[in-house]
């Protein structure tokens, strides 16, 4: 009878966790404003293409980029995780001055941490963060853990 117990509260436990998640990511807050853009990370190939995960987060970064213009005339500065993609936004149009390839770090946190003293370094006050769907709440989490005022996008 205990063993029943013990595995019908670990069930609603998991649900719990399950409905939690399917919330956070589901429930979004919507982009705000922002003059920088910081990409995370994702696989590049070893034939130097970008993941399907990592080519969903440019063309958002891009579109999002394209946007500001179009509302504040200019485009917001880019942080990435990688090198690689760097040259992809460049072909659209955002100037290599204005990416910033951060390359040191090995997590998120570190990825954050570098991005805000880059931020820093440029004057830059808000992010958006560009990310897969369900990593964008740890993401913001994160941000705020560093001094990242931001929004997520995914």
């Amino acid at each position: 009878m205990v063993l029943a117990a013990l595995v019908l509260l670990g069930a609603v436990c998991a649900a719990g966790l399950i409905g939690f998640v399917y919330y956070k990511e589901t429930h979004l807050p919507p982009v705000g404003e922002f003059d920088t853009i910081i990409v995370l990370g994702a696989q590049v190939k070893a034939d130097g293409t970008p993941s399907v995960a990592l080519e969903r987060r440019l063309t958002a970064a891009l579109e999002e980029a394209y946007r500001n213009q179009l509302l504040k005339g200019k485009f917001p500065g880019c942080v990435l995780r990688l090198t690689m993609p760097a040259d992809r936004l460049i072909a659209h149009g955002v100037a290599a001055a204005d990416i910033e390839a951060e390359t040191d770090s090995f997590n998120t946190r570190q990825n954050l941490g570098y991005a805000q003293s880059i931020m820093d370094d440029r004057g830059l006050t808000a992010a958006l963060i560009v990310t897969s769907d369900y990593h964008v709440p740890r993401a913001l989490a994160l941000c705020e853990q560093v001094g990242i005022i931001a929004s997520g996008k995914g």
